[in-house]
């Protein structure tokens, strides 16, 4: 990854996240997942993120995502859980999609410089080809 620019910041942010589906059900299946994938992709566009890489597990999802600074870590999980969330629960009526809510509210983040950029990015592909 190289640095990137504006007008008035030179910044590299990359942050690894991993969150689950409420009470861990193992929900983020064949369909569902992948459109989950499709709004993922979507949300970081719509914020001005760029997907490194992403993998979705049955009971949880690890994404890698370089933000511009404007937007703070909270903000860009916010946004993906929220539009993911309400998206999914309209578009499959399975009865474990009807939880209190598609996500806990809680999230793992964590930040990545050069160095560890390609050790998360090959973790994160690894767990999507163990599955």
């Amino acid at each position: 990854m190289e640095y990137q620019k504006t007008r008035g910041a030179t910044f590299l942010l990359n942050y690894h996240f991993v969150w689950i589906p409420r009470r861990r059900r193992p929900v983020l299946r064949g369909q569902i997942a992948n459109r989950c994938r499709e709004l993922i992709w979507e949300a970081a566009k719509e914020i001005d993120c760029k997907v490194i890489s992403l993998a979705i597990e049955p009971d949880h999802v690890h994404l890698f995502i370089n933000c511009p600074p404007t937007i703070a870590p909270y903000q860009v999980i916010h946004r993906i859980k929220g539009r993911t969330a309400r998206f999914l629960r309209q578009e499959f009526p399975d009865p474990l999609m009807k939880l209190p809510s598609m996500w806990t509210s809680s999230y793992l983040v964590s930040t990545a410089g050069n160095v560890s950029n390609a050790t998360i990015q090959k973790y994160i592909e690894a767990q999507s080809k163990s599955s």
